[in-house]
Formats: C-alpha cells, sequence, structure tokens
C-alpha cells in the first residue's frame, strides 16, 4: 500500500514517532505475554513458541527508537511485525498474531502507559503531603488571619491551613487510586471487538502484565474511554485545587504581605533591579498546572461525540496528549512540593496581624452568648457596635464601649473588665477555645497531623503494593518467556 505523502508527513510520521517513545515498551510487553500464553494454552506449537520469543529477543529498543519513519509500512506495530518476520519467517511470524487485533493490542498498550502516568503523580501527591505535614507540625501554634471574601476574616494557624490542603489531597489520592484500578484492566483478547473462538486465557496475560483482570464486554473493552476520563478528572480536580494554593502562596510570597519566603534555590532575581527577590517556582508551577488542565479539558473535546467504538479519535493522535497532561500534573506537585519543603514563614508577622480589622469579634459574640444567654443576632450586633467604637476611637476603654453597645442593643450593660475582653479578643485565645473537630486548636490540629500521617504512610503502603505487583509480573514474565 502507498500512502499519500501528505498523509505521510502529517499523520503516519507523528504518529510512528509518538509511538517509539510511549508504546514500545509495553507493545513488545504485549508481545511476549501474548505469545506465552498461546503457548501455555496449546495454540502455536513449542517450537514455533520458541522460534518467536528469540526472534522478540532480537528487537533491541534503542535501535528501533532510532528508526525514522519510510512510508513502507503503517505504523509500529507493523514495523515489529516486520522485524518478527525476518528473524523467523513469514509463517511462523503470523502465528504471534492469531487471536489478537491492533484494537485490543492499542488499548492494552494505552492502559499500560496510563497506569504508570497514574502512579507517577500520586507519588509526586505523596510527597507534596509529606512537606506540608512536616510543615504543618512546625506550625501548630503559628497563628495568622485567614481571609474569607479577601477580607480579613478570623485568626486560625498555619497548621490548620495546611491540614485543609493536606485533606484536599488525601480526596485526590482516593481519586487517583479509583482511577488507577479502573485503568489496571486488561482488555486483550477483545481481538477487533467481539472476542476470539481460540481456547486464550485472558487471566493469564493480565497476570504476566500486571492487570488485576481482565475487562469483560469485548465490545466495551475496544469502545470505552470512561476509564481514560476518569483518571483525567481526578487529575484535573488535583491540579485546580492546588492551583487555588499556589495562588495563596503567591499573595503570601509579595513584600506587602510578606508571609512565605521560598529558599535561595526557588527564586530569581532582575536583570536591572537589584531588590528583586522573584517566587518564580511557584510562578511556574501555576503556568504548568494551567498546561495540564487545559490538556485535560482538551482530552474530553477530542473524545466527547465520537462514535462508541474502534476511532482514531480515541487513539493515536490523542495518547500525546494523555502523556502531556499527566507529565505537566506531576511537573507542577514535584515542584511546589520541593519548593515547600524549604519554604519559611514569617510567624512574627502572620501574628501581629492576626488580630487585625476585628477578626476575633464573633468570639466576642459567642461569649456574650455563652455567659448570658442572648441570641447570637443581639450577640452580633453588640459585637459590631464594639468594632465601630474601636474604629472611631483606637484608644477607647472597651468595657465602656462594650457596656454603651449593650445597652443599646439590650437596654442593659453588661460589665466585662478591661483584662477580660483584652484576652477574649486576643487571636490566641479564639485559636485555643476552638477545639471542634477539624478546628484550628492546637490539640485539634495536632490530632489531624497525627491522622494524616498514618493515611498517608498507610497510602505509600498500598501504592509501593502496586509497584511490587508490577515488578512481580514483569519478573514472572521475564521468565516464562525465557523458558520457551
Amino acid at each position: 500500500m502507498r500512502f499519500a505523502p501528505e498523509y505521510v508527513t502529517h499523520v503516519l510520521n507523528e504518529n510512528f514517532e509518538d509511538a517509539k517513545e510511549l508504546l514500545l515498551s509495553p507493545l513488545m510487553a504485549i508481545n511476549y505475554a501474548h505469545l506465552v500464553m498461546l503457548a501455555e494454552q496449546g495454540i502455536v506449537s513449542k517450537a514455533d513458541a520458541h522460534a518467536l520469543r528469540k526472534a522478540l529477543d532480537g528487537i533491541v529498543l534503542e535501535r528501533v527508537r532510532q528508526v525514522l519513519y519510510d512510508g513502507t509500512y503503517e505504523d509500529l506495530f507493523f514495523y515489529i511485525e516486520r522485524l518478527i518476520d525476518q528473524a523467523c519467517g513469514e509463517d511462523i511470524a503470523g502465528r504471534l498474531h492469531t487471536a489478537r487485533s491492533r484494537n485490543d493490542l492499542a488499548m492494552t498498550m494505552y492502559r499500560i502507559r496510563q497506569r504508570e502516568f497514574i502512579a507517577g503523580l500520586a507519588t509526586a501527591a505523596l510527597e507534596l503531603r509529606q512537606a506540608l505535614l512536616a510543615l504543618a507540625d512546625r506550625h501548630k501554634a503559628s497563628i495568622y488571619g485567614a481571609h474569607t471574601h479577601t477580607q480579613p476574616a478570623q485568626p486560625t494557624t498555619i497548621a490548620h491551613y495546611l491540614l485543609a490542603i493536606v485533606e484536599q489531597l488525601e480526596r485526590d489520592m482516593t481519586r487517583l487510586a479509583a482511577a488507577y484500578e479502573s485503568t489496571n484492566r486488561n482488555p486483550l483478547g477483545a481481538c477487533a471487538i467481539t472476542g476470539t473462538g481460540f481456547p486464550i486465557d485472558r487471566n493469564r496475560t493480565s497476570e504476566l502484565l500486571g492487570f488485576n483482570g481482565p475487562t469483560c464486554n469485548t465490545y466495551g473493552s475496544i469502545a470505552t474511554v470512561d476509564y481514560l476520563l476518569e483518571s483525567v478528572s481526578a487529575t484535573s480536580i488535583m491540579i485546580v485545587g492546588l492551583g487555588r494554593v499556589v495562588q495563596d502562596l503567591l499573595l503570601w510570597c509579595t513584600m506587602e504581605f510578606g508571609y512565605l519566603r521560598l529558599s535561595d534555590g526557588f527564586v530569581q532575581g532582575s536583570s536591572i533591579m537589584p531588590q528583586k527577590r522573584n517566587p518564580v517556582a511557584l510562578e511556574h508551577s501555576r503556568a504548568i498546572g494551567s498546561k495540564a488542565v487545559g490538556q485535560a479539558q482538551a482530552i474530553t473535546t477530542a473524545v466527547h461525540n465520537t462514535p462508541f467504538g474502534d476511532i482514531n479519535d480515541t487513539e493515536d493522535d490523542l495518547q500525546p496528549l494523555v502523556a502531556s497532561m499527566f507529565r505537566d500534573a506531576t511537573r507542577m506537585v514535584t515542584l511546589v512540593a520541593a519548593a515547600m519543603k524549604l519554604a519559611d514563614f514569617n510567624v512574627e508577622k502572620l501574628a501581629a496581624r492576626a488580630g487585625d480589622h476585628g477578626t476575633t469579634l464573633t468570639e466576642v459574640a459567642d461569649t456574650l452568648v455563652r455567659d448570658h444567654g442572648l441570641s447570637f443576632r443581639n450577640a452580633h450586633a453588640i459585637a459590631a457596635l464594639l468594632l465601630t467604637a474601636r474604629t472611631e476611637h483606637p484608644n477607647v476603654a472597651l468595657s465602656g464601649a462594650l457596656a454603651k453597645a449593650s445597652a443599646a442593643i439590650l437596654g442593659r450593660a453588661l460589665a466585662y473588665t478591661e483584662a477580660d475582653l483584652q484576652k477574649i479578643m486576643s487571636p490566641e485565645h479564639f485559636v485555643t477555645v476552638r477545639t471542634t473537630f477539624g478546628g484550628p486548636s492546637p490539640s485539634e490540629t495536632a490530632r489531624a497531623i497525627s491522622e494524616s500521617a498514618r493515611l498517608l504512610e498507610s497510602d505509600r503502603n498500598t501504592w509501593a503494593a502496586r509497584r511490587r505487583q508490577l515488578e512481580r509480573a514483569e519478573a514472572e514474565l521475564t521468565a516464562r518467556a525465557g523458558a520457551l
């Protein structure tokens, strides 16, 4: 078959280069696993299996990666098939393709590569959780004024803020783990779309390739892309969530805030302004993460409204985009983790501003409710008048202002000493009394850190077990193929 030069240049050559980079290793693993299964099932003879194994052994992957596309074959699969033909003859070489199709081959390759991408992103996220938990443990008592709607809201602690990020990442890990399990199913044996009449063993190839088991419906094995969209969605959710955090961190790195300082290895200067200390690592992480989110959206768009079956829209042209999305997502997470491991918070400046602009007035209202049985609405109104009085007259006595405000709302003055009100309105008191489950009290954040550390260790063990499963499968495949 002679292909048009335009088709060669703009499609086949591009796809061949992408396949060499992304899919050559999975393709060869599938060839070995399928051959072992065919031999064990008696579908190919021992002699033919031995010849085929020797032919596969003779294929040097680095040499294949150096090959330039010449248009005399369609794709990487046919190029590898040509090498097998040359090594053992067309008759024997053709037996390797018994009970399989490029359709199930391709879907199996994609899943093998995709589970690697998911595991790589999960590993980066584990490191980020570790870095944030270490920071949280050091800053259980580091108080700062949190914002809502970009305005000063209430005092909390750095640990409380960081634990919110950690818990988000824990949920991200649950989503990634689910995506990995959906991905780690073996389509091999579905063939073109209806399976085969040969007595193949799909469980056996699943074991040899490290899958948890075969996919079920053979039509769906070729047609579905929900497993891909699940991992794309999980990745996008993680990156969007982390991007919001990076936005905060960049704001905190400004001279105006001065809350956060990156170590020298993660900043750059200016070619003209000697004073500049730009937090470029976080800027790059934001840009790289935005790329990943855009690529995730592009993947969804590419497969949207395509036929439910074997179709190129979900195959050769899409896979580089999938790889790029995972690569950029992993780069972002890795970069943020590295930057935060060595970052310093200005705890003095954070604490000095924590009580500014009435951030502790919620506790004033809560105290009035507890001490005097007021409705929260009345207590809220008294606290608001107290803020007004202090804003208009910064040196006003708090006890007098509170008495006047309560008289205006209740018709009677509530008496507190100046010392009592100073304590009630202190950021430290505000944080300490908030022992609600998940709250900012150091006693509660200490419990949360301990729990998240245990979950981190459990997740590390789970992902390590997944890696060991793949390593065992690879070792068994090597041994079984070598014995043919």
